[in-house]
């Protein structure tokens, strides 16, 4: 089995364990090193239960190249097009946290109450309001591409997330994050009054000094070590 699907089922796990498992739905992608597609989790499995021999690599037209048995997933066109529209992406997030998708759905920005908002805002987190139904064609994909421009994240509206990285470990630490910054500021609203948060100078100068990739890398292996400690 080609080492990258370790790494994809090592990330799917540690997405689960931080609140992304959803079913059988949800996914994290890694751009194929020899150019021929993406390397992803296949559809029966939960994220939680993804081995190395439970990925696929699919091609950009949706054909399975290499992998385990199994449904390719149908959602594979947003990870073809964000990385057709990218070539600084390597990875790829797509997962239905329910604290990111419940912000998103009440129409708020996500602002930089906690030091985990500010790895994104300013600006404000895009938003994909096309539709909330299913990224099956490529022309939906290039739509979500587009919205997310040269951002980390995006919010799928009343679906999802979307986070991308230079490679799986940032990709997936950067949603891990999201969700985290998203729960911080329901927690926030809720504990009633009015909620301070950082100005736009403070939360950019808050992204330089905690969000270098040096510390992105040790944050990837915190979260790899927790899992592999969990019984």
């Amino acid at each position: 089995m080609h080492e990258t699907a370790s790494l994809v089922a090592t990330a799917s796990r540690v997405l689960a364990a931080n609140g992304h498992g959803d079913l059988v739905w949800g996914h994290a992608s890694v751009r194929d090193p020899d150019g021929r597609g993406v390397w992803i989790k296949t559809a029966e499995w939960g994220l939680e239960e993804i081995t190395p021999q439970r990925v696929h690599l699919v091609a950009a037209d949706g054909g399975v190249v290499e992998g385990g048995p199994g449904s390719r997933h149908s959602e594979y066109p947003i990870h073809t097009e964000i990385l057709a529209a990218r070539p600084d992406v390597g990875a790829v997030v797509h997962t239905h946290p329910p604290h990111a998708v419940a912000l998103a759905a009440t129409g708020q920005p996500l602002l930089p109450v906690s030091h985990g908002a500010t790895m994104f805002t300013p600006p404000d987190v895009p938003r994909f309001t096309d539709t909330a139904d299913l990224i099956l064609t490529e022309e939906l994909g290039k739509r979500v591409a587009a919205d997310l421009g040269d951002r980390n994240a995006l919010f799928l509206v009343n679906h999802g997330i979307v986070t991308v990285g230079p490679d799986l470990p940032t990709a997936v630490v950067t949603a891990v994050i999201l969700e985290r910054a998203c729960a911080q500021q329901i927690l926030t609203r809720s504990a009633g009054g009015w909620p301070s948060w950082s100005p736009p100078g403070e939360a950019l100068a808050k992204r330089e000094h905690i969000y270098s990739p040096t510390a992105i890398a040790a944050v990837w292996e915190h979260l790899v070590r927790a899992l592999e400690q969990t019984p």
